[in-house]
């Protein structure tokens, strides 16, 4: 039985036989029956690499943190995770410059400083925090919800509906259209910049993973 464990845009905990392409943790989630007992634990929600130095890891073991797996960045990022700063220290490095340029300031900020920031941005109490924007104002690579309540990728001229096991085909959408994002704003404003989000093939009509170059 699939285990409660796959990362939803929305940030959402949810069991699906999909696997993910990226992982990554908030603290201990689940209890000695691998039962979900809180959404998060820390403040420091980051996504990492399936493989990093032949670590192995027991998945839910007790009292160790709660495996999270996501489809792709574009998920994550839109939950609210930023990269690991040592299973990816040079993807974190780019996303910690791309976030400072945004911001307009000259120290590089910290990873503490950036996840106090994200943990106020992503959450709403403990529900997710959206706010509106119109949709030609947004960077490919910023999820959105639809009017369903599902979550959307934002691509060029186009949205594609998110599910577990990869994109589905891109609708045709108006850019002056108000639309309810997913991702942080300061993530956004990072991927504005010229952040390059890693998207799951199937954005692109093919299978695996794209990282695409920064914008200039």
């Amino acid at each position: 039985m699939p285990r409660q464990n796959r990362v939803t845009p929305l940030g959402e905990l949810i069991a699906t036989p999909h696997r993910g392409t990226l992982m990554g943790n908030r603290g201990c989630l689940h209890d000695a029956a691998q039962r979900i007992r809180r959404p998060f634990a820390l403040e420091r929600w980051i996504v990492c690499v399936l493989q990093f130095k032949g670590r192995h890891r027991r998945v839910m073991a007790p009292g160790r943190y709660t495996e999270l797996f996501f489809l792709d960045e574009a998920t994550a990022l839109a939950a609210g995770h930023r990269p690991c700063a040592e299973c990816q220290r040079e993807r974190f490095r780019l996303f910690r410059d791309y976030w400072a340029a945004s911001h307009a300031v000259a120290v590089v900020p910290s990873a503490a400083a950036i996840d106090e920031a994200l943990h106020a941005e992503r959450l709403d109490g403990r529900s997710k925090r959206t706010y509106a924007e119109r949709l030609v104002r947004l960077p490919p690579g910023v999820m959105v919800a639809d009017n369903a309540g599902g979550a959307c990728l934002v691509v060029e001229g186009a949205l594609r509906p998110w599910a577990p096991g990869g994109y589905g085909p891109a609708r045709a959408t108006t850019g002056a259209a108000t639309v309810r994002v997913l991702t942080p704003p300061s993530i956004v404003r990072a991927i504005a910049r010229g952040y390059p989000v890693g998207l799951h093939a199937s954005a692109l009509g093919g299978s695996g993973v794209h990282a695409p170059r920064p914008r200039t």
